[in-house]
């Protein structure tokens, strides 16, 4: 998906270049939600979360790294993963710990990872 044109961007943020009606932006942010980059936070839909790449990508990415690092069967900190020294040059180093808990959920579906509960907090294990 692509990102809103910058014109969008503006009359979506900014009230005195003219509002969408309520309808237009409800077909975007619904387009949104099909494509995997919106969530919805609340039943009644008034507070979203949009997100630059699906969990799903976050995942896949991350998981690409542990794969070609020779990581399977490795446990790892959350910290470490997204603060890390090794995830340096990674782009998913310092993404937040909600993106991240969504990216490791779906490769825990998956099968090729399981959140686990540390001493000091949360990890990951890779298979």
């Amino acid at each position: 998906p692509r990102a809103p044109t910058p014109r969008l961007r503006q009359r979506l943020l900014n009230p005195s270049a003219g509002k969408l009606p309520l309808e237009s932006i409800q077909v975007v942010l619904e387009e949104l939600r099909k494509n995997g980059n919106l969530e919805w936070l609340d039943k009644n839909k008034t507070s979203f979360l949009i997100m630059w790449k699906r969990p799903e990508e976050w995942g896949k990415l991350i998981y690409q790294w542990v794969s070609k690092n020779g990581l399977t069967n490795s446990v790892f900190t959350l910290y470490e993963l997204v603060s890390g020294d090794d995830t340096e040059n990674e782009e998913f180093h310092g993404l937040d710990e909600a993106t991240l808990l969504r990216a490791l959920q779906a490769l825990q579906q998956e099968h090729k990872a399981e959140i686990i509960t540390l001493d000091d907090g949360r990890g990951v294990k890779f298979f």
